[in-house]
C-alpha cells in the first residue's frame, strides 16, 4: 500500500457514494426509521468552521445508525431567504436570487468535499415558489380561523436593516443579527397568535426534558412566562369619559392592602384621555413613547413619573390613591397597569422614594420587623401579611389565594393567568421574502387571496436600496392587482414574512419535498418524522425552536399532521473559538496575516485577544477549504470531534489537527503493516489478548459514541485500541486471525468519524460491499468482559484500599468485601457507619 493520501482517496469515495446512491432514504424500507438533522444553514457563500463542527456531529450519528440497522433519514437543504441576501446583492450589485443560488452551489460543493453522508435528493431552498407556496396556503387558513391577523402596534425596529423585529429577534436592544440599537415605531403589521398555544408549549416541555438539554428547556419556559394571579378592578374616583375602573394584573394578590399608588403605561388609553387637559402630562406621555421600550424595562433605568390627578380607590382598603404615568410600565405587559406596591416590589420602592410617596409594609418576614421609614430595599419574598384586615396573619400563599376569592365575591376581581409570550409578529418590510398573500380592497377591506392563486411570487425588476420603505411598495405595478371578491382594483400586500416562517416547518417538506400537488403527503411525514435527533445552536432556542413547535401545532390542528411536537431529541452543540488579533494600523486581522505575532505587511505587534466565537466582524475565522486542501477531510472530522464534547466549546488549535493528521497515518501504516500478513487467515474463536481487546474496544466506542455521544471518548478508545494493536506480536495462526478481526473492526469503528479512510482500508482488506452497508460490530459479552476491577475504598474522605474483584460483583458484593479487608477495617474501628456511597466500578466511600 502506498502512503496515505487523503487527496486522492476523499474523491474517489464521495463520487463511489454518489453514484451507488448509498446515503438514498426509502421510505418503503422493512428497517426502523432514524431522523438526524442538523439545523439548515443560510446560503452566504461560504461554510464556516461552527457548520463543519455542527454537521460532522450528525455526520457520526448517521453513520452510526445506519450500520446499527436503521433506515437514516439525513437531508439537507438552506434557508435561503432574508435580509442578509438582500443587502449583500445590493452591495454586490447582483439580483438576490442569482447571488443565493450561486452561493447554493458553492456550499453544496464544500459539504460534498466534507464527505457528509446527506440524502441530497431531498434539497429544498426556502425561496423557491414551489417551497413558499404552501406556506402562503397554511397563512391563509389561519387566518380564516383568526390565527393570522393585523393590527396597529408599537414595534421594534431596526434603522440599519430596514425593518420590523419580533421581541425574540432583539439581544440587549440590538438587533440579534446586525447589533443595531432597535427604536420603535407604530405600523399595521401582520401578526400569528402564538399565544393560543402557550399553554401547550409549556407544558409539552415536560415531555421533551429528557431528550432536551436543560438550559433549553428552563429558556423556553422563562420565554413563555406563564404567571398565575389575579385580575383587580380598581374603581376611578371619578369616572374618564367611559372609563370607570382601571384593571390591574398581579402575582401578588397577597400584597393589595400594600398599594399606595396606580402606575399606567404612556401608552395607556387612560393616559391618552387624562393628558387632554394637562400641556406637561400630554409632553411627559410623548417623551416616554419615544423612549426605547426595552431600556425602560430593564431594572437600572432610571425611574420617572408624572401625576395624572386623576385618583382610584384601592378595592381593600377604600382609599383614593394616585395614578402616575411611569416610563417603567408598558403596555404589552400584562394590562398596561400595575398597583404599586412599594414595600414590597423594588421599582415600585424606587419609585416611591423619589416621589415621596407612601411606604406600607402589609408582608412580615419570619426573622425581623420591617419599618418603612429605615427600609434601603424593598420585601419582595413571602411572609405572614399585617396591615391587611380580614387577612392577616395569613402566610403569603394563603392570602394570595383568599384575597382572590374576596375579590371574586365582591365583582372586584378573578384568578387570571398571563403570559410574557406575546403574539409572533411577521411583517418585514424587505424584498427578499415570502408574500404575504392579502390584497387590500376599498370596498371589501383585506382580502386573502384564492389558493389557486398561488404562489404570490417576487417580481425580478425591482430597485434595491436597502433604504426606506419595500421595494415591493416602490414597484410601478406588483402591488396593483383586482379584489378576488369584488373584482375591483385592490393592492397587494407589500411586506414579506419573516424568515423564521420558512423555517419552521423545512423539517416536514424533506418528507416529500418535491409535491407540487400539496404541502407534503401525510403518510410520508409521519413515516419518517418526528426528528430523533435535532442538532443545532442554542442560540435558537427561542426563536427558530419555539416557532417550530407552534407551526407543527397548527399544523396538527389543521389536520395535516397527526403529532404536535417535531423534535424528539436536541443537541445544542458548542461554538468554535479562536484567539483573535488587532493590529494597531490594520485593527481586527485575519490569523493567516499574523507571523511571529507581527502583521505580515507593516510588521506592527499584534495582541494576541482571548479566545472567543469565531466571527467575521473579529476576523478570527479559519476557512475549511484551506484545512481540507491541506490535511483532508477526515482529519478535519476527527480534530472536531475528539477535540472536545459536542456540547461544549471547542478551541481551535492547528496542533490539534496535525494531531489529527498523525493518528489516521498511523492506522494507515498499521493495517499497511499487516495487510499481507492477515489476508486468508482463519476466522478468529476461542479467548485471546488480542480478541478481547478487540471486543472491549467494540463495547467501549459502542457505548461512548451510540449511546451517550460522547464523541470524543469514543476517539480516545480507538486511539488506545491502536496502542494495543502495534505493541501485538504476530506468530501463529491464532494470532494471525485474532489480528485480521482487530483490524477490521478498527476500521469499522473509525468509520463514522472518518469515513474516507476507512473505505479504502476496508477495500483494501477485500470486501466488496460498501463500508457505509455494513453492520455495527458486536461485542461478545465473554470477551468483552474485564477480568478484574478496581475498586477504592474510602474511609472518611482518605483511601485506605484497592480492591481488586470479579467485574460482575454488584455493591453489596463490593461492600462485603472492602468491611473484610484488614486496611479498612483497621480505620472503621468498630465505629458505626453513617453512610456508604457507591460510584459502581470505581469507588466505595465509608462513612463512620
Amino acid at each position: 500500500m502506498d502512503d496515505y493520501d487523503p487527496h486522492t482517496i476523499e474523491p474517489k469515495w464521495q463520487e463511489t457514494w454518489r453514484e451507488q446512491e448509498i446515503y438514498r432514504a426509502r421510505a418503503d424500507s422493512p428497517k426502523p426509521k432514524y431522523y438526524v438533522l442538523e439545523m439548515f444553514p443560510y446560503p452566504s457563500g461560504r461554510i464556516h468552521m461552527g457548520h463543519v463542527r455542527n454537521y460532522s456531529i450528525g455526520d457520526v450519528l448517521a453513520r452510526l445508525r445506519r450500520m446499527q440497522g436503521y433506515e437514516v433519514f439525513y437531508p439537507m437543504g438552506w434557508d435561503a431567504f432574508g435580509m442578509p441576501a438582500e443587502n449583500a446583492a445590493i452591495k454586490a450589485g447582483a439580483h438576490p436570487r442569482a447571488w443565493t443560488y450561486d452561493n447554493i452551489r458553492a456550499m453544496r460543493a464544500q459539504l460534498k468535499r466534507m464527505g457528509y453522508s446527506y440524502d441530497w435528493t431531498r434539497e429544498i431552498a426556502t425561496c423557491h415558489p414551489g417551497y413558499y407556496k404552501w406556506e402562503q396556503l397554511v397563512f391563509l387558513e389561519m387566518f380564516e380561523r383568526g390565527l393570522a391577523y393585523r393590527k396597529l402596534a408599537p414595534v421594534n425596529w431596526c434603522p440599519r436593516c430596514g425593518t420590523v423585529l419580533a421581541n425574540e429577534q432583539i439581544i440587549d436592544g440590538s438587533c440579534w443579527r446586525c447589533g443595531t440599537q432597535v427604536t420603535q415605531r407604530e405600523l399595521e403589521q401582520w401578526f400569528l397568535q402564538i399565544t393560543r398555544y402557550a399553554d401547550e408549549l409549556l407544558f409539552e416541555l415536560d415531555r421533551l426534558a429528557g431528550g432536551w438539554p436543560a438550559h433549553v428547556v428552563k429558556m423556553q419556559r422563562d420565554w413563555i412566562g406563564r404567571s398565575e394571579g389575579a385580575e383587580i378592578e380598581f374603581p376611578l374616583a371619578d369616572p374618564v369619559g367611559d372609563v370607570r375602573a382601571l384593571g390591574v394584573f398581579t402575582t401578588r394578590p397577597d400584597t393589595l392592602y400594600g398599594a399606595t399608588f396606580m402606575s399606567i403605561a404612556a401608552e395607556h388609553p387612560l393616559a391618552e384621555a387624562l393628558a387632554g387637559g394637562s400641556p406637561e402630562l400630554a409632553a411627559f406621555i410623548k417623551k416616554v413613547r419615544a423612549e426605547d421600550r426595552i431600556k425602560r424595562a430593564r431594572e437600572g433605568y432610571e425611574k420617572e413619573g408624572l401625576p395624572t390627578g386623576a385618583f382610584c380607590i384601592n378595592p381593600g382598603t377604600g382609599e383614593k390613591i394616585p395614578i402616575f404615568v411611569a416610563n417603567f410600565v408598558l403596555m404589552e405587559y400584562g394590562t398596561g397597569a400595575i398597583m404599586a406596591v412599594p414595600a414590597h416590589d423594588q421599582r415600585d420602592f424606587e419609585f416611591a422614594r423619589k416621589y415621596g410617596l407612601p411606604i406600607r409594609v402589609v408582608i412580615q418576614p419570619p426573622d425581623r420587623t420591617l419599618d418603612p421609614a429605615t427600609m434601603e430595599a424593598a420585601y419582595i419574598d413571602d411572609g405572614i401579611m399585617v396591615s391587611s384586615g380580614p387577612f392577616d396573619g395569613l402566610s403569603s400563599a394563603e392570602g394570595k389565594q383568599k384575597v382572590t376569592a374576596h375579590l371574586a365575591r365582591s365583582g372586584r376581581g378573578r384568578p387570571s393567568v398571563h403570559y410574557r409570550l406575546r403574539d409572533w409578529l411577521i411583517s418585514r418590510q424587505r424584498y427578499w421574502g415570502a408574500p404575504i398573500p392579502v390584497v387590500y380592497c376599498p370596498s371589501d377591506g383585506i382580502v386573502p387571496v384564492r389558493a389557486g392563486d398561488l404562489p404570490i411570487t417576487l417580481p425580478d425588476d425591482v430597485e434595491l436600496t436597502g433604504e426606506g420603505e419595500s421595494p415591493l411598495k416602490r414597484h410601478p405595478t406588483w402591488s396593483h392587482t383586482t379584489c378576488p371578491r369584488c373584482g375591483g382594483p385592490a393592492t397587494r400586500e407589500t411586506d414579506t414574512m419573516d424568515t423564521f416562517v420558512e423555517s419552521s416547518w423545512y423539517f416536514l417538506r424533506y418528507c416529500d419535498p418535491r409535491n407540487d400537488r400539496a404541502i407534503f403527503d401525510r403518510r410520508a411525514v409521519e413515516h419518517f418524522m418526528p426528528v430523533d435527533q435535532y442538532i443545532g445552536g442554542v442560540e435558537h432556542a427561542i426563536l427558530h425552536l419555539l416557532y417550530a413547535r407552534f407551526w407543527t401545532k397548527v399544523l396538527r390542528d389543521l389536520h395535516y399532521l397527526g403529532f404536535g411536537e417535531p423534535f424528539t431529541r436536541l443537541l445544542a452543540q458548542g461554538m468554535v473559538h479562536h484567539p483573535s488579533y488587532f493590529c494597531p494600523v490594520h485593527e481586527w486581522v485575519y490569523p493567516n496575516e499574523v507571523e511571529d505575532q507581527k502583521h505580515k505587511d507593516c510588521g506592527q505587534v499584534v495582541r494576541i485577544m482571548p479566545s472567543e466565537v469565531m466571527s467575521k466582524s473579529h476576523k478570527n475565522v479559519i476557512d475549511p477549504d484551506v484545512m481540507v486542501a491541506k490535511y483532508g477531510a477526515d482529519t478535519m472530522r476527527v480534530f472536531m470531534l475528539f477535540t472536545s464534547p459536542p456540547e461544549a466549546a471547542l478551541d481551535w488549535s492547528e496542533e490539534a489537527i496535525e494531531g489529527a493528521s498523525r493518528f489516521l497515518a498511523r492506522v494507515w501504516r498499521l493495517c499497511a503493516q499487516h495487510l499481507a500478513q492477515v489476508k486468508g487467515a482463519p476466522a478468529p474463536s476461542g479467548v485471546h489478548p488480542l480478541r478481547r481487546a478487540t471486543h472491549l474496544a467494540i463495547a467501549a466506542v459502542t457505548r461512548e459514541a451510540a449511546e451517550r455521544f460522547h464523541f470524543n471518548k469514543a476517539i480516545a478508545d480507538i486511539m488506545s485500541f491502536v496502542n494495543t494493536l502495534y505493541q501485538a506480536r504476530i506468530e501463529t495462526d491464532s494470532d494471525r486471525a485474532a489480528m485480521r478481526e482487530a483490524l477490521e473492526t478498527l476500521i469499522l469503528l473509525l468509520s463514522p468519524f472518518a469515513p474516507h479512510i476507512s473505505a479504502e482500508l476496508w477495500q483494501a482488506f477485500g470486501h466488496a460491499q460498501p463500508l457505509p452497508l455494513e453492520s455495527w460490530p458486536q461485542a461478545q459479552p465473554e470477551l468483552a468482559r474485564r477480568e478484574r476491577m478496581t475498586i477504592v475504598v474510602q474511609v472518611n474522605g482518605k483511601v485506605r484500599a484497592r480492591l481488586e474483584l470479579d467485574p460482575d460483583a454488584d455493591e453489596p458484593a463490593v461492600q462485603a468485601a472492602a468491611l473484610d479487608d484488614a486496611s479498612v477495617r483497621k480505620w472503621l474501628e468498630g465505629r458505626p457507619l453513617r453512610s456508604v456511597k457507591y460510584v459502581p466500578g470505581r469507588i466505595l466511600s465509608l462513612v463512620t
